[in-house]
C-alpha cells in the first residue's frame, strides 16, 4: 500500500500542507516544535480515525479554527482509496471512502494498515496496563474484523453492567444478561490475544538481536484473568462486592502484558537504550507480523527513533528498514545527519522536507 498525496488543512500546528509522497522513502527534518510529528499523526489519523497520542479532538484543531480537513490518495492493491475526514468544533468527525461516508468507524480501521514507532512509545513500558491492551488491539483489529466485533460489544456490554453496578440495581436476569455476553466475547478477545503472543514472539527476538548485536533475549506474557476462571461464574459471584466500588474487577478489560529482557521485567532493569531498542523491535516485528497476514505491506511512520541510541545500533536500523522487508516510509529526525546515512544505504526512491512553524518545504534531493 503507497500513500501517494496527503492534504493536510489546520491540523494542530500545520495550516497547509500539501505533499507528493516518495513509494519508498519520506524524510521530515527541522527543529523540536515545528510539527515533523503532527505530519506523521494526520497520516496515523487517517488509518485510525484518531490520534497516536489520544488527543482530544478539539486540540486537534488550529488554534481559533473551526474545522480541520484531512485527505489522503492510496495507491492500494492495483486500486485507488481516496480518504477524507473533517473534524469541526463540537461536530461529530466525518469519514469518507471515495467519496461514501462511513456509518460507523470501525468499519474503516483495517483499510490501511500502519505501523507507527514514536517516543510515545515508552509508555508501553512504564505506563499502565491499558496502553499494553490497547496495543494489542491496535494489531489484531488491523487484520481480524472479528476480533474488533468482540471487543466493541464487550466495551458496551461493560458498561452496561458498570452502570447497574453504579445504580445498585437487583435486577438480576438483566446482570446475567450482561455477563453472558461479557464471558461470550471476553473469551473471543483472550484467545485472539493469546494467539497474538505466541505467533509474535519469534519476529520480535530476531529483530531485538538484529539491533542489539547480542543474544540477549526479549520475552512477553499474556497475563489474564480468564486463564484460570469462568468469568461468568466469577462475575455472579462478585456482583455484590462490586456494587461497592461501582465498576467490574474481573474480565479482559484487567489483562496486562509482561515485558521481559533476559526473563526480567524490562521497566525494572532495562537502561534507555535498551528500552529504546526493545520498542523499535517491538514495532519492527508489529510490521513484519501485519505484511504475515495480510496481502499488502503496511505503511511505517518512524518518529525520532535514533535519539538515545548508540551507532552500531542506528547502523543495524537503517540497514534493516532500507530493506526489500519494508515498504513505504515516513522518518522524522532533528537534522539531516541519519536521514542522509539511511538515504545512502537504501539507494531507492526519496523525497525530503523541511518543516518549520507548521510550513512544510520539499527540498532539493541529493542525499
Amino acid at each position: 500500500m503507497i500513500l501517494n498525496k496527503l492534504s493536510v488543512l489546520n491540523y494542530k500546528n500545520i495550516r497547509q500542507a500539501e505533499i507528493a509522497c516518495s513509494s519508498k522513502m519520506n524524510c521530515f527534518f527541522g527543529k523540536n516544535g515545528m510539527g515533523k510529528t503532527n505530519l506523521l499523526d494526520a497520516i496515523y489519523y487517517l488509518s485510525f480515525c484518531k490520534s497516536h497520542v489520544h488527543t482530544a479532538e478539539n486540540q486537534l484543531i488550529h488554534r481559533d479554527e473551526a474545522l480541520c480537513v484531512l485527505q489522503g490518495e492510496y495507491t492500494y492493491e492495483d486500486r485507488t482509496e481516496a480518504i477524507f475526514c473533517s473534524i469541526g468544533r463540537g461536530q461529530r468527525k466525518l469519514f469518507k471512502r471515495n467519496q461514501k461516508a462511513y456509518q460507523k468507524l470501525s468499519e474503516h480501521i483495517g483499510l490501511l494498515p500502519l505501523v507507527m514507532v514514536s517516543p510515545f512509545d515508552s509508555e508501553l513500558i512504564r505506563g499502565g496496563s491499558d496502553e499494553r491492551r490497547r496495543w494489542l488491539d491496535v494489531i489484531i483489529s488491523q487484520y481480524d474484523k472479528s476480533y474488533m466485533h468482540a471487543l466493541i460489544h464487550y466495551n458496551k456490554a461493560l458498561m452496561q453492567r458498570n452502570r447497574l453496578l453504579r445504580d445498585q440495581s437487583r435486577d438480576r436476569s438483566l446482570y446475567e444478561v450482561l455477563e453472558m455476553q461479557l464471558a461470550q466475547h471476553g473469551e473471543v478477545i483472550f484467545q485472539k490475544r493469546t494467539r497474538l503472543v505466541d505467533v509474535f514472539l519469534p519476529f520480535f527476538n530476531n529483530y531485538y538481536q538484529t539491533i542489539c548485536q547480542s543474544a540477549e533475549r526479549v520475552g512477553l506474557q499474556y497475563l489474564s484473568q480468564l486463564g484460570s476462571v469462568s468469568l461468568e461464574e466469577k462475575l455472579a459471584a462478585d456482583r455484590e462486592r462490586e456494587k461497592i466500588v461501582g465498576y467490574t474487577l474481573t474480565g479482559i478489560h484487567k489483562d496486562d502484558l509482561e515485558m521481559t529482557l533476559n526473563e526480567s521485567l524490562i521497566r525494572h532493569v532495562g537502561s534507555q537504550g535498551q528500552n529504546k531498542t526493545y520498542l523499535i523491535a517491538m514495532k519492527l516485528a508489529q510490521f513484519s507480523f501485519l505484511t504475515s497476514q495480510s496481502s499488502t505491506m503496511p505503511i511505517l511512520l518512524l518518529d525520532d527513533i535514533f535519539d538515545k541510541l548508540d551507532a552500531e545500533r542506528v547502523e543495524q536500523i537503517i540497514q534493516l528498514v532500507g530493506g526489500e522487508q519494508f515498504g513505504q516510509i515516513f522518518i522524522t529526525d532533528t537534522n539531516r545527519k541519519y536521514l542522509d546515512r539511511m538515504l545512502k544505504a537504501i539507494q531507492q526512491d526519496y523525497t525530503v522536507f523541511k518543516i518549520e512553524a507548521g510550513q512544510v518545504f520539499r527540498m532539493e534531493e541529493q542525499a
